[in-house]
């Protein structure tokens, strides 16, 4: 006698319907995930596009130029015309204080700069001297004088054309304080008189075999024993007897490059016949580099 088959038991099929629950609810969450994730990177790039075309759809330069123009009620409930307005109003903040700290910057290192050349200027001026006997060395007043007579006073104050700058005078002669080049320049002035007791009736050639010769020399005095001639300039020249007076001028400069605490002076021959017009006769350097 063959007995039935045992069918599941009521375990087995509780078991199996909690696991085919679980699955399904697995399979759920799965779809809805990746359903959420699709719409979410869907929704990311329009909003991303959107945002990119607010800001390319419109010449943004011209935006940001008027952007104090733009304001007005209607606009302003437009997200893409608030994001760039406040973005124009964030870049203009920035460029005027960028702006503003460059001029400041600009005007500062100028003052700093003028001041400081100021403070390093080395350059001098000298005109002729009133005192026109005290002007010129007598022949045997230095031993380091050189060729002529040397002019020994200057007028150095500064209410006429002259002045110094970081530069001392001293006997004529100034003195370097730095080590550089420099450009140097002098003029001396020549003024002819006829005498009063000439007579009219004398030898009109006599002036002519007597030239007069007019010299101008610039010096420099070193640790060498004898002053080194620096430049030169020379005029010879004969006045007609019905001249009341004869004016000339003598003008020369150059770049030398001098050491500290060498000293420049100027001498002249036919001193009887220099005029140290404050105007004509003047002498002075400045540093180049």
């Amino acid at each position: 006698m063959r007995l039935p088959r045992a069918g599941p038991s009521t375990g087995q099929t509780c078991g199996l319907v909690l696991i085919s629950a679980v699955l399904l609810q697995s399979i759920c969450v799965a779809v809805t995930f990746l359903y959420f994730t699709n719409e979410l990177k869907q929704l990311q790039d329009t909003y991303s596009k959107s945002g990119i075309a607010c800001l390319t759809g419109e010449d943004l330069g011209t935006f940001i130029k008027h952007v104090d123009v733009n304001e007005n009620e209607e606009r302003e409930s437009d997200p893409c015309w608030q994001l760039k307005w406040q973005l124009g109003k964030l870049i203009k903040k920035m460029i005027s204080r960028n702006y503003e700290e460059n001029i400041s910057s600009a005007v500062k290192g100028t003052e700093e700069q003028g001041s400081q050349n100021h403070g390093h200027r080395i350059a001098a001026h000298l005109t002729g001297s009133r005192n026109k006997k005290s002007s010129l060395a007598t022949s045997n007043s230095s031993p380091r004088r050189g060729v002529g007579q040397k002019i020994n006073t200057w007028e150095p104050s500064r209410k006429d054309h002259s002045f110094l700058y970081n530069v001392e005078l001293k006997n004529g002669e100034l003195i370097i304080p730095r080590t550089g080049f420099y450009y140097i320049y002098s003029q001396t002035y020549f003024r002819f008189s006829e005498p009063e007791n000439e007579d009219s009736e004398s030898d009109p050639l006599a002036l002519s075999r007597n030239p007069k010769q007019m010299v101008q020399y610039v010096y420099k005095l070193t640790t060498y024993p004898e002053p080194i001639l620096l430049m030169k300039s020379a005029r010879t020249s004969c006045w007609s007897k019905k001249a009341e007076y004869g004016l000339y001028s003598i003008y020369q400069g150059g770049v030398f490059q001098l050491k500290r605490d060498d000293k420049i002076f100027v001498s002249v021959r036919n001193e009887d016949i220099v005029d140290m017009d404050k105007e004509a006769s003047f002498f002075g350097a400045f540093l180049i580099s």
